[in-house]
């Protein structure tokens, strides 16, 4: 009970202490280890200053100030809470000269903002500061080399880059002026090879240039941001016109055509008044980019067009020297692909393997300078022409190969389907996908069953145009078509023997696929011309006659008239890289394949009526046999003669594919062996024929069995000229 009674009086004594403390301690203090510490009221959220003010704590209380930017309307600068003073805004922008010469004061509650006049900045770049010890000056005194070749002046608004001549910035008032060599441009699409299709895209390009690299004046007068359209419009229609023809020729013509379109769409691009551009014409479709800014642009883009999709980023476009703008374009020529089918020679290939083209070819541009060798690959995303599942490959117009060729270099196959093969190029240039083909190769057995077949049928033809021309008891209109017939394939074989190969002349070439293409036509010209014969005879009335001014111009003019046409719509046809034949990948081949199964189709029609009739005439009561047996003879030499030629070029049209190799050996066979079969059909089979090659023959041997039958001759001459004497009562000779 005691130490309970101890234990109480020790806290009834400390809690007097403390109130006495608390009574001795002055206003704003509290008590802290027994002793009076001040109250921060401006940290408690006591202190009631009101709005636009700052807390000042002192000993003991707290006083109240206006915030920066604010002004008490009383003019003190301190004061206490409960004394009804009011901090208002202090405008700032009252004085003029507040920002410095060159600069407009904004001002705002509690704050202001210097904002430098137009074409003028501080030397940091900004253009907006608080700091009233800095001074705007004038971007062409701070930074000298802001119009690169060109006078930097003041304007309204802000400064104007003026161009020296040689130089541009595209119509842009503001872009630093870059170098602007028209010279160098024509170098590089190299004019001396340029040919007179090509004047026109060149004219387009130099003009351009030289407008755009024109003195203060022009630029100031001339170059508008909307004249890149116009000048987008003039080129695309030029190339079109160019295009429609069928552009043909030599690679450095290709590389000439190329380096023109390369050019010309780095010029325009940075004319475009439009962020985006695409435009579709007849030969041509194109979409171009451009980005403008103090700063170069970011992130990735992607363009297209019908067939083709074209990926990079926007730093790869830029490159490391940013002219205030950033373009990027794309081009697809329609239908180039037939004309470009070639330069394959510095692909690597395995045996027996060919390509052919199976997508848009297209060229793709950005500003950049330096796009030989790019850190980030751009890609590039064909859509193929034909959907197979063949090999693809990625490749690009080399313009250092020999004047321009096809190379892989530098461009991969990210990956490839039926549909779509996707490329990745570390450049940027032409492109195009490669479908790699296969053909038969140099087989010896073919090329042995080709040599002595076609010597073997040059001789037999040669038999045969003799014996037409010369055998009197065989001519007739039948006969002369047989004749032309003859001498049609004696001249196609003999070129094709001596000519087929020898593509190291691309023009010699040329004339011997045109040769071949005109009298193969020919030949079955004169074949639909029998038929025609035929129908005459049963049809219409026996042994009628075809003039031969008719026979001339169906048999000879028609494939003048054909071959005509196809040299002018596509010269480039005639002649490909391993032989002196028409192309087979551009589809010009149906040239001749066209025809031939058109007459195929009209001597078929005319042979079927021709055996009704025939069968009618059997049947009838007073027949002429004679007349009719000789037709169905003839009938039937004709059937087989069409057979055996239009089979033959059947076979001929699938042996250009991979494991065809059984069909060139039937065409190669029916083809080299097409003049034995000639004249088995219409010389050997003949009876007047043989007796006529049996008196030749006779007339040979005849003088050497003279030595010893001298005696027996004799006697058989004079009993000979007695019978004549009887019977013509002429003497004899």
């Amino acid at each position: 009970m005691r130490h309970k009674y101890l234990l109480s009086l020790v806290l009834l004594l400390a809690l007097t202490e403390n109130i006495v403390m608390q009574a001795t301690c002055k206003h704003g203090e509290t008590t802290h280890k027994r002793k009076c510490v001040d109250i921060n009221e401006c940290v408690v959220g006591s202190a009631d200053c009101g709005p636009n003010t700052e807390c000042v704590n002192s000993k003991g209380g707290y006083t109240c100030t206006c915030a920066a930017g604010y002004i008490n309307r009383d003019g003190k600068e301190i004061f206490n809470a409960g004394q009804g003073v009011m901090c208002m805004d202090r405008d700032e922008c009252d004085d003029p000269s507040f920002c410095g010469k060159n600069a407009t004061c904004h001002n705002t509650p509690g704050e202001y903002l210097c904002i430098c006049d137009a074409g003028l900045r501080l030397k940091s770049g900004e253009t907006n500061f608080t700091d009233t010890s800095e001074l705007c000056q004038s971007v062409c005194d701070i930074d000298k080399s802001i119009c690169g070749g060109g006078v930097c002046k003041n304007s309204k608004d802000g400064h104007e880059c003026v161009c020296s001549s040689g130089f541009t910035n595209y119509g842009h008032k503001q872009v630093k002026c870059t170098e602007l060599n028209c010279d160098r441009l024509l170098n590089e699409s190299d004019t001396s090879q340029v040919s007179p299709e090509l004047t026109k895209l060149v004219s387009l390009m130099t003009n351009t240039c030289l407008v755009l690299s024109q003195s203060e004046s022009v630029s100031k007068e001339h170059v508008t941001q909307g004249d890149g359209e116009r000048f987008l419009e003039a080129f695309l229609r030029a190339l079109d016109d160019l295009l429609r023809g069928g552009f043909s020729g030599d690679n450095a013509k290709v590389s000439a055509l190329f380096s023109i379109v390369e050019s010309m769409l780095k010029l325009i691009g940075p004319l475009l008044s439009k962020s985006q551009t695409k435009k579709v014409n007849v030969k041509t479709e194109v979409e171009m980019l451009v980005k403008r800014g103090n700063s170069p642009p970011e992130g990735d883009f992607m363009m297209s067009t019908n067939d083709i999709q074209f990926t990079s980023h926007w730093d790869t476009a830029t490159g490391n020297n940013h002219l205030g703008f950033t373009t990027a374009a794309i081009l697809s020529y329609k239908d180039l692909e037939k004309s470009l089918n070639s330069y394959f020679n510095h692909l690597e290939t395995q045996q027996k393997q060919t390509f052919k083209i199976n997508s848009k070819v297209v060229t793709a541009i950005v500003s950049n300078k330096e796009t030989e060798n790019l850190t980030k690959p751009v890609n590039l995303t064909f859509f193929h022409l034909e959907k197979k599942n063949e090999k693809h490959m990625c490749v690009f117009w080399d313009h250092k190969l020999k004047g321009g060729a096809w190379s892989t270099h530098g461009c991969s196959t990210v990956r490839s389907s039926a549909d779509q093969t996707v490329c990745s190029c570390s450049h940027l240039s032409s492109f195009a996908v490669l479908m790699a083909l296969y053909d038969i190769g140099d087989v010896y057995e073919l090329r042995l069953v080709t040599l002595v077949g076609l010597s073997l049928s040059l001789i037999c033809f040669l038999i045969c145009i003799v014996t037409f021309y010369f055998v009197r008891s065989i001519q007739s209109t039948r006969n002369t078509i047989h004749l032309h017939l003859c001498i049609s394939l004696f001249i196609a074989y003999f070129v094709f023997l001596v000519g087929i190969t020898r593509t190291e002349n691309k023009v010699g070439c040329a004339v011997v696929a045109g040769i071949l293409h005109y009298f193969f036509l020919a030949s079955f010209c004169w074949m639909c011309l029998e038929g025609v014969q035929l129908f005459r005879m049963v049809v219409l009335v026996f042994n009628t006659t075809l003039r031969p001014i008719y026979m001339f111009a169906a048999g000879y003019g028609v494939p003048a008239v054909i071959v005509a046409i196809s040299a002018t719509v596509n010269a480039s046809g005639y002649g490909t890289d391993n032989y002196c034949w028409l192309s087979i990948p551009d589809g010009f081949i149906w040239s001749f394949y066209g025809p031939v199964c058109l007459i195929i189709i009209v001597n078929v029609f005319f042979f079927l009526i021709t055996i009704w009739k025939l069968a009618e005439k059997f049947s009838s009561l007073n027949p002429d046999l004679d007349n009719l047996h000789k037709i169905k003879a003839f009938m039937l030499t004709a059937i087989a003669q069409l057979c055996v030629l239009g089979i033959m070029w059947v076979f001929g049209c699938f042996q250009f594919n991979e494991n065809t190799l059984a069909m060139s050996y039937i065409f190669t066979i029916l083809s080299s062996l097409q003049g034995v079969l000639m004249f088995i059909m219409h010389c050997w089979l003949l009876k007047q024929v043989r007796e006529e090659y049996a008196k030749f023959l006779s007339c040979i041997c005849a003088p050497q069995k003279r030595k010893y039958t001298e005696f027996t001759s004799n006697q058989t001459s004079k009993l000979q000229a007695s019978r004549s004497d009887n019977h013509t009562g002429e003497s004899h000779i």
